[in-house]
């Protein structure tokens, strides 16, 4: 048996170049399947935990998927605004107790700041996800954000830092300059989109998208001034506009028109019970303008998708491998054939059959075997890589 072994693996050496990409075609038409459900396990994990830890979202009437991105991964949908205004409608059901309220957290998720998405909300988000500092402190005046992780350590932030909005367009003609916004404080990490994202108040998301701004004090240069009306004052094209909220002009920064009309995306309804929950539900299942779900149920609508799919994916990459297996036999049965002449000189030098049997057995079992090794680490790989694929793909 040594001697078959050693003729075995001085023939796998001889073409090794053969003998790998057999091996590797193997490892890796097999380790697709269970990479596959290593993917789609993590992948649900990572859903169902999120999801479940969000109670109930409302927006507008559309899209329940699309409302549930945004407010969980904070995924920029086509859905309509919410006004401001119907926050604090949200916090008290009018048939409900005291004891049946509901705390709400507002998100404004629109802009994005060279790729990074900018969430606008309120300091209660940061409780609800279990959100620390790391670094720095909390958001204090407008214009001010704090950083997830990850995105911190990509870009090298730190608190004192500063970065940009991003414009919608490359030439707003509208005057919505990009925005530079002071770092005030990392988190920490907890393994969520919150760690790509970076986080601000609702006044300065309406800041970026032009409801507010600040400008030079026209009452002491007269130079910008356009007209003067019954104390109104308006202002011409030479009056500076600021990109950067300081402690010198935040005074001059102010909102136009009824703040109760501002834009947000949703809101993150936290029951205090089952009753309020209860009660939520029935009020929005009759509501003709605005949508309120749970986001449990719909990931598990979304996962049972999911798992078709991945029934679908699994047959089709079965009938690869069942078609690289044959093509592997037809590999080793020509080599077989046409290696007879060496078999022959062995079987006349005095090898037995059996011996040769075990050779050509042998040289299988070595492209097995590295074809096994290669399909392990393809899955430890996949293992260690689906946290991430999960991040980049949502």
């Amino acid at each position: 048996m040594r001697a078959a072994f050693h003729l075995a693996a001085r023939y796998v050496l001889r073409h090794r170049i053969q003998s790998a990409l057999l091996a590797g075609a193997l490892g890796l038409v097999f380790a697709l399947p269970l990479c596959l459900r290593v993917l789609i396990e993590h992948a649900q994990q990572e859903l169902r935990a999120r999801a479940a830890a969000t109670p109930q979202i409302v927006g507008t009437r559309g899209s329940a998927l699309d409302l549930m991105m945004t407010a969980l991964y904070f995924k920029r949908e086509n859905l309509l605004p919410l006004p401001f205004g119907a926050l604090s409608e949200l916090q008290h059901h009018p048939s409900a107790s005291a004891s049946t309220t509901a705390a709400a957290i507002p998100l404004h998720v629109r802009y994005q700041a060279q790729g990074a998405p900018i969430v606008g909300t309120e300091l209660e988000y940061f409780p609800f996800r279990g959100l620390r500092l790391a670094a720095g402190k909390q958001l204090s005046r407008l214009g001010d954000c704090v950083v997830g992780a990850t995105l911190a350590r990509q870009r090298g932030l730190q608190p004192g830092g500063h970065l940009f909005s991003t414009p919608e367009q490359a030439f707003d003609m509208a005057g919505v300059y990009p925005l530079k916004m002071r770092v005030t404080g990392i988190l920490t990490p907890n393994g969520t989109p919150d760690d790509e994202a970076l986080f601000v108040d609702l006044k300065t998301c309406w800041l970026i998208e032009g409801r507010s701004h600040g400008h030079d004090d026209l009452k002491t240069d007269e130079s910008v001034v356009l007209t003067k009306e019954e104390g109104n004052i308006v202002g011409n094209a030479a009056v500076r506009m600021f990109n950067e909220v300081t402690d010198a002009n935040i005074a001059s920064f102010h909102f136009h028109g009824d703040v109760s009309t501002y834009p947000i995306s949703a809101v993150i309804l936290l029951p205090t019970d089952a009753k309020a929950e209860a009660l939520l539900a029935g009020q929005f299942a009759r509501s003709k303008e605005q949508q309120l779900i749970r986001p449990r149920d719909e990931m598990e609508a979304l996962l049972t998708q999911l798992v078709r799919l991945e029934g679908f994916a699994a047959s089709a990459l079965l009938l690869t491998a069942t078609a690289a297996l044959l093509v592997t036999a037809l590999v080793f049965a020509l080599s077989f054939r046409l290696r007879q002449r060496e078999f022959a000189t062995l079987e006349d030098v005095g090898v037995s059959r059996v011996s040769l049997i075990s050779v050509k057995v042998l040289e299988v079992l070595i492209v097995g075997l590295v074809a096994a090794v290669i399909g392990a680490v393809l899955l430890s790989g996949s293992s260690f890589a689906a946290p991430y694929l999960l991040r980049w793909a949502l």
